[in-house]
């Protein structure tokens, strides 16, 4: 508490603190005084002259008052303020949405600790990385489902984006046209003068029969809206694949050759996008810092401090440590001619 209190403490006169080399002046100057002033007597034996009164061993206390008003007046001097620092962030921003596979598929470990795990962390990170931007989160897998909508809450979107497992919410498949479609719709309502999609999957259309919208309609929709759409093929290649065991293995990986790069690459570059395959984990957050470069937002930053006053305490405290000095030296430490 006290450590808080310091950091965020600031003197407008701090060469006001140069006066404490008066204490130890008058700490000098009060011994000298003080053993001038006794008498002197020689005696055989001194235990009949000892006085253990609490008045001799309170005797000095006048004088440490003084000096504690004399440290209170100099940090008045200084003037303590006290600092809250503040930023407001402003800018044009722009809308986005994260278009997330959550098949079954994504709980595969080939990029470890799971292609889920490591997609929700590095969407956390770009999410944070973007301070005054719109984004939203759709999830698809048998079908698609907006997570969270176009927002900029980031607490709530983070706290959306960390609670998604594979499997969980829909029926299993993967509908990458549904999802697409699912977030322009989102776009669509929004005012910003860009609109970008990240489409993130692991396989390719594996729809149910349910299917509403396949990728080629849904990629008309998005250009129509004019929304560019960046894609995101993850997983790792089959060399580096590693089961649930932990031993890599050699052979291809079924999971791996779903992958359906001719219609990632195809939507992002009839949109204006771009098509990238993340491999592993580092991969992916250069992707998305990649993307990150390529959509700037306008951002102005305004940093302010604002002082409050704390003076006034330490001018109290000198006033008390003053008066009860003089109660004492007129009372209990009077001294008689």
């Amino acid at each position: 508490m006290l450590y808080e209190w310091i950091k965020h403490m600031d003197f407008a006169y701090p060469l006001a603190f140069g006066l404490y080399i008066l204490i130890p002046l008058l700490v000098w100057w009060y011994i000298k005084k003080y053993n001038s002033n006794q008498p002197t007597i020689r005696v055989s034996a001194v235990h009949a002259f000892r006085v253990s009164s609490w008045k001799n061993k309170f005797r000095h206390l006048p004088f440490i008052l003084r000096l504690a008003v004399l440290s209170c007046l100099i940090i008045a001097l200084a003037r303590p303020q006290k600092r809250n620092d503040q930023q407001q962030t402003e800018g044009e921003g722009i809308d986005i949405v994260l278009c997330m596979d959550v098949s079954g598929s994504m709980g595969s470990r080939d990029i470890l600790p799971s292609r889920m795990e490591v997609a929700k962390e590095v969407a956390e990170e770009f999410v944070r990385s973007r301070p005054v931007d719109r984004i939203g989160l759709v999830i698809f897998s048998g079908e698609s489902f907006t997570q969270c909508p176009i927002t900029t809450d980031r607490n709530t979107l983070i706290g959306q984006i960390q609670s998604l497992e594979s499997r969980r919410y829909l029926i299993d498949g993967t509908v990458i046209g549904e999802g697409l479609a699912t977030a322009v719709d989102r776009l669509s309502s929004t005012e910003g003068k860009s609109k970008v999609i990240i489409l993130l999957t692991d396989g390719k259309e594996d729809p149910p029969e349910t299917r509403l919208i396949d990728p080629l309609t849904a990629l008309e929709i998005a250009k129509t809206k004019k929304v560019k759409v960046y894609t995101i093929g993850m997983s790792a290649a089959a060399s580096t694949v590693v089961e649930n065991t932990g031993v890599k293995k050699g052979n291809k990986n079924p999971l791996t050759d779903f992958l359906d790069e001719e219609l990632l690459n195809r939507i992002a570059n009839e949109t204006g996008g771009k098509y990238f395959r993340a491999k592993d984990k580092d991969g992916l957050k250069s992707i998305y810092s990649q993307i990150d470069k390529l959509e700037k937002s306008k951002v102005e930053i305004q940093s302010f401090k604002r002082y409050e006053e704390k003076f006034l305490p330490f001018v109290f405290a000198a006033l008390a440590f003053l008066f009860l000095e003089l109660i004492l030296k007129f009372t209990l430490f009077r001294k008689f001619p």
